[in-house]
């Protein structure tokens, strides 16, 4: 298609202006309506063997998907029309960049700026499940950021509305491999969880400066170490490290909703506590269950990942045994560490441990203690304060996550060098400091 060709007898095609991951995108003037618009050619490389029959159907179902999201941080469609059997999306017009030119331009942003535009992303995200829409491929280069300043998520391109059929098959992975969850790498159905993922994976790209999975060249080592779980442990520290490690939960059960996650991202931003209690979860498939925690003194197998749990009352060394029938009068621990292996890899392996408040009040500081297994040395801890003698660790609060209210948690990760492989994970130890 060339420069002033007019599409559907009113689209005036000006300049190319980008490419989507199904097409070229052009600028673009509505001689009935007389505006700016953007339209995104399918590009017959992305047709199937009986375009362009099917090309045009996939297009309107797009159409279809994203008009049906109205939102102030999504991109807006306006309509679909089709030239000589070639599709087209007609789009809101904005003047903006992608948030990939701004990072490549600007290096990562503060941790304040990131909050803030994953908030304003969430919110449109969090919009379109309402409405029984996955985006399907959240990544840096389909966040837009205009003149002002304000997010908008573009190119629902991807999307899958629930409920209508899918137009790829054959095993086909639909998204960009840096940004997918592990259960899409893994060859699952995408769905709802997916893309809390991929937002976390976007965000800490814009904190990080680079994928939690790093780049790679070979696309399917790329998505093997995805599929693994397998992040780069993060180099900052604080409140919006913390919310983002929980967007990115290799079990899809342990994320946030994308309501939940816009609310953490806008307290990040706004300077509050973004650890609440009551943090909704997201429905995650049956088959992926397994045996139940065993409180106290045990070692847990918890969606695949190992975990040692103990619970303790107060500042009391003595771990609270666990019983079949626990009377009204025992006493109640005053907090819960949950130490969890969650990837491991010849040499090392990238823990993770939880801080639950117990209480029905809230709790001022805490600190978490177990004993190194042999050959074991701590590198890269994030979220806490290091102490160490001989084999004993002790972790404890940092200013920002020292208090937690009833029920509310947070979340501290390290890298572990080891000599030995395997093992079981330590015992973790929780008390009020």
């Amino acid at each position: 298609m060339d420069r002033n060709a007019v599409i559907a007898g009113r689209y005036r095609l000006e300049r190319k202006v980008g490419r989507g991951a199904m097409g070229v995108v052009w600028r673009a003037h509505d001689e009935r309506l007389d505006r700016t618009v953007a339209v995104k050619q399918l590009l017959p490389d992305t047709w199937s063997d009986d375009a362009p029959f099917r090309s045009i159907v996939r297009a309107m179902r797009e159409a279809r998907v994203a008009a049906r999201l109205e939102h102030p941080h999504a991109v807006t469609v306006y309509d679909v029309a089709e030239q000589d059997g070639t599709p087209f999306l007609v789009m809101e017009f904005l003047p903006s960049r992608p948030l990939t030119e701004l990072l490549a331009d600007d290096g990562p942003l503060p941790a304040g700026r990131v909050a803030e535009l994953g908030a304003q992303i969430a919110s449109a995200l969090a919009a379109a499940h309402e409405n029984g829409i996955l985006h399907r491929d959240v990544t840096p280069n389909n966040v837009l950021i205009t003149g002002d300043g304000q997010a908008k998520i573009a190119d629902f391109g991807l999307s899958h509305a629930m409920g209508e059929g899918t137009m790829t098959g054959g095993g086909l992975v639909v998204g960009t491999p840096a940004y997918l969850s592990p259960e899409v790498a893994d060859g699952e159905e995408p769905g709802y969880p997916s893309d809390v993922f991929s937002l976390g994976s976007t965000l800490y790209t814009a904190l990080e400066g680079a994928p939690p999975f790093g780049t790679d060249a070979n696309q399917i080592a790329l998505l093997k170490r995805v599929a693994r779980g397998e992040i780069t442990a993060p180099r900052t520290t604080g409140p919006l490290t913390d919310v983002l490690l929980r967007l990115l939960r290799r079990d899809p059960r342990e994320r946030p909703d994308m309501a939940e996650a816009e609310r953490m991202l806008a307290a990040v931003a706004d300077g509050r506590s973004a650890i609440l209690s009551g943090t909704k979860r997201l429905p995650a498939p049956t088959r992926r269950s397994r045996l139940p925690f065993v409180i106290a003194g045990g070692v847990v197998v918890a969606g695949g990942a190992l975990a040692g749990i103990l619970l303790f009352d107060g500042d009391s060394p003595e771990a609270v045994a666990p019983v079949a029938a626990p009377s009204p009068s025992a006493a109640k621990p005053v907090c819960e560490a949950r130490y969890e292996i969650a990837n491991r890899w010849p040499g090392g392996s990238e823990v993770r441990v939880s801080v639950r408040n117990a209480q029905d009040t809230r709790l001022t500081g805490w600190e978490v203690s177990w004993t190194l297994p042999p050959g074991t040395r701590i590198a890269n801890l994030w979220n806490g304060s290091l102490a160490q003698d001989g084999d004993r660790v002790r972790v404890s609060e940092l200013d920002w996550n020292a208090v937690l209210p009833a029920g509310g948690t947070t979340t501290f990760g390290f890298i572990a060098a080891t000599e030995q492989e395997g093992g079981d994970a330590p015992v973790a130890v929780c008390r009020s400091s």
